[in-house]
């Protein structure tokens, strides 16, 4: 689709935003080595390429022309966090990691401070390869390691083993000041004891930070045609408790619904998505949010990374631009704000929103109700009810 001058989006709306929130920067490197059963990211599998055929800069030169043609709809902002994901992003070269941070530094203002976060498996790694991204300008890893159990990494279909995940770790606590570990639970044929001999060995290696996601079968993906046998729910919430108490045990508080951290170590970028904040993203598939005076619009770039760089190159790298409604924006924010453990100021829901509090009370009398929030005159955090019923909770602020 044609893009929108910048005028369009400055017209006269039925929002009125008092000041823009932070905005932060997305983007997506597509390709990973092979494409996991569970996954229903946006991403391609080199299908017999060798890694180094990779498209990297012309992909890097279609990442920069996206980005130009969006820069007159964050001009004059400053950027928070920088965030590159995938697919596999490790797969790229630090030479092109460090053209596409030096690139986004040329046409972005980045806080002095700004959080630089890549993606990386532990089977794209080799020695040395953790330290050569941190030179080239990112400050904090994510590693997808999932599971330690070798059993679990063959049903998920990762390409990496135990050894090479503990060994990718370790380069990671040597290389950055921060990191993030991926774990799954509720995995094919997971008991409580390979649960806690997982949660065990990610914690001996002290992660300042852990994701934890329960496995699900999602849409169009492999599992979906071809589903494993999964834990039981009831097992599958205790394996959560569990983990809960192991990190909490070992110093990580659970801040988020599926992110636990240790003091100082909470990753901004995601925090910046859960606090309703402003996203630029650019890449194939990627998504955008970003908040106007008078409207908060979403944007989505081309899926598919060969038409994604045509069409980027061309300065068309948009498939979708949708302005939020005033009716769906209370469940958009409320979405993401009920999955911090400290939930929101009151205050943040009309500032980011432009919406009188009214448009979210009779959900929150409803949820205080049911014993799934609690607030006050300032804010509204869930409950520990909410967060095990946090479907739920979400559900009463969708538009009815």
């Amino acid at each position: 689709m044609a893009r929108q001058d910048i005028q369009h989006y400055m017209r006269s709306g039925t929002l009125q935003l008092r000041a823009l929130p932070p905005l932060t920067l997305y983007v997506h490197l597509p390709w990973c080595l092979k494409k996991c059963p569970y996954c229903d990211f946006n991403s391609h599998e080199l299908s017999g390429v060798l890694p180094e055929r990779v498209p990297e800069q012309r992909y890097l030169d279609a990442l920069m022309a996206d980005l130009e043609a969006s820069l007159p709809l964050v001009w004059g902002r400053t950027v928070h966090s920088i965030f590159i994901g995938g697919g596999t992003p490790s797969l790229f070269s630090p030479q092109a990691i460090d053209r596409l941070l030096s690139d986004v530094r040329a046409r972005l203002p980045l806080e002095a401070d700004c959080e630089i976060t890549l993606e990386a498996n532990p089977g794209t790694f080799e020695k040395d390869r953790f330290k050569a991204f941190r030179s080239a300008g990112v400050t904090r890893l994510s590693v997808g390691v999932q599971s330690f159990d070798d059993r679990h990494l063959k049903a998920l279909g990762r390409v990496h083993d135990r050894d090479q995940a503990i060994a990718a770790v370790d380069e990671a606590a040597q290389a950055f000041d921060t990191f993030n570990l991926d774990i799954m639970y509720a995995l094919p044929g997971q008991t409580m004891e390979n649960l806690e001999h997982d949660m065990r060995q990610a914690l001996a290696l002290q992660p300042p930070h852990i994701s934890i996601y329960q496995l699900t079968i999602e849409p169009n993906t492999y599992f979906a045609k071809f589903p494993p046998v999964l834990p039981e729910e009831d097992l599958a919430y205790a394996m959560l408790d569990r983990i809960t108490e192991m990190t909490e045990g070992a110093g990580l508080a659970r801040y988020e619904v599926s992110a636990y951290a240790r003091p100082g170590h909470l990753c901004f970028h995601n925090l910046n998505y859960w606090q309703f904040g402003d996203y630029l993203a650019i890449g194939a598939g990627a998504h955008s949010k970003l908040s106007f005076p008078h409207r908060v619009i979403r944007q989505v770039r081309y899926r598919e990374p060969g038409l994604y760089m045509e069409k980027a190159l061309a300065g068309d790298a948009v498939a979708q631009d949708i302005e939020v409604s005033r009716r769906d924006l209370p469940f958009e924010f409320m979405l993401n704000a009920l999955r911090l453990r400290e939930g929101f100021r009151l205050q943040d829901f009309t500032e980011k929103t432009g919406l009188p509090l009214t448009a979210i009370m009779p959900g929150l009398e409803e949820a205080e109700r049911k014993g799934l929030i609690e607030r006050d005159f300032v804010r509204v955090k869930p409950t520990a009810r909410g967060f095990d019923f946090l479907n739920d909770l979400q559900e009463l602020f969708l538009a009815a």
